[in-house]
C-alpha cells in the first residue's frame, strides 16, 4: 500500500493512494504516526480498501503533500554506508555502522521549499532509503527478526551542511544535519510487504543534471542488519525513521558545486517516488 499525508503543515490528512484515487483514512486513523503504524492497523486499512469502504478525498490533487510519517520520535542516520561514498568522503569503509541523529523538526514534505541556512556555503544533497519502524524493536536476537518490526519505506533526502557537519562539528555531525527542512520525506510510505529493499535504485539530480545513481545492493550494512544492530543499543519505537546512508555523487566529493539559492534538487528511489525541492535563502 502507498500511504500519504495531504494538506497544510500541521493539518495533513492521512490517505491511501489507490491508483489515481486518494482514499480518506480518517475513519480508521487520526494520522500516520507511531500510534497507527502497527501491522494490525495496516491490515485494517487493507481490509477497508478491499471492502471498498474508504471514501474518496475530494480535491486531493490540489493539496500539499506532507511527509508521510507524522512526528517521528527519532531520526537515526547511518553514515558512510556505501563504500564508494566513504571513499569520496576520504574515509575507509566502516567496520561497524556509524550512527548520528537528525533533529525531528527538520522533517518536511517532499516538495516543500528549503532554505539554505545562514552562513552556509556547503549545503549538500543525499538521496537515502528511509526505513519506518512499525513495532518496537529492542535487543533483537538476529537480523532475521528485523522484518516484522518494519512498517514500510520512504524516499528521503538527508540534506547536509558540510562545514557545520565537519569543520564546526565539535566531533559530532548533527549540527550540519538538522536545519529546518533538512529531512524531506516521501511522497509516500510504501508498506514493507510491497518492497524488496535489497536492490532498489537510488538517483539524484541538481537542476536536471544527474548526480547519484546506485542501488541498495551496494549497502555495506543492509536494512535487516541495521535494525538488529541499532536495537542492541537503543529502542526503536513505532514511527522512528532510519536513514540508511547515501551513495557516491554528492558535492562533498569535489566533483560538483554545492547547492545555491534557486537550485532545484530531485531525488528518487525505485517504487518509492520522487521528490523535488527548490532552494531559497534563510
Amino acid at each position: 500500500m502507498k500511504l500519504a499525508r495531504l494538506g497544510p503543515v500541521g493539518h495533513e490528512i492521512p490517505v491511501l493512494i489507490d491508483g489515481d484515487r486518494h482514499l480518506d483514512l480518517r475513519g480508521i486513523v487520526t494520522d500516520l504516526d507511531g500510534a497507527h503504524l502497527a501491522s494490525a492497523v495496516l491490515e485494517e486499512i487493507a481490509a477497508a480498501r478491499d471492502a471498498a469502504t474508504l471514501p474518496v478525498l475530494d480535491g486531493a490533487a490540489d493539496l500539499r503533500v506532507g511527509a508521510p510519517v507524522a512526528r517521528p520520535g527519532a531520526i537515526l542516520c547511518i553514515g558512510q554506508n556505501y563504500a564508494a561514498h566513504a571513499a569520496e568522503s576520504g574515509a575507509e569503509p566502516p567496520q561497524l555502522p556509524i550512527l548520528f541523529l537528525k533533529s525531528t523538526n527538520s522533517v518536511s514534505g517532499p516538495f516543500d521549499e528549503v532554505d539554505i541556512p545562514k552562513r552556509s556555503v556547503k549545503t549538500d544533497w543525499e538521496v537515502e532509503l528511509g526505513v519506518v519502524i512499525g513495532t518496537r524493536a529492542l535487543y533483537l536476537d538476529s537480523p532475521a527478526d528485523s522484518a516484522r518490526h518494519i512498517a514500510g519505506y520512504v524516499t528521503a533526502n538527508d540534506l547536509s551542511e558540510r562545514d557545520f557537519q565537519l569543520a564546526e562539528s565539535g566531533g559530532q555531525w548533527s549540527k550540519g544535519k538538522s536545519a529546518p527542512g533538512f529531512t524531506p520525506l516521501g511522497p509516500w510510505l510504501v508498506t514493507a510487504d510491497e518492497v524488496d529493499a535489497s536492490e532498489l535504485r537510488l538517483r539524484s539530480w541538481v537542476n536536471g543534471g544527474a548526480r547519484q545513481d546506485s542501488t541498495t545492493a551496494d549497502l555495506i550494512f543492509d536494512v535487516d542488519y541495521l535494525v538488529w544492530h541499532l536495537s542492541q543499543y537503543l529502542a526503536l519505537d513505532p514511527g522512528d525513521v532510519i536513514l540508511t546512508g547515501t551513495p557516491e555523487g554528492v558535492a562533498l566529493s569535489g566533483r560538483f558545486p554545492y547547492i545555491a539559492q534557486g537550485d532545484v534538487v530531485e531525488v528518487e528511489i525505485e517504487g518509492l517516488g520522487r521528490q523535488r525541492q527548490l532552494f531559497g535563502q534563510a
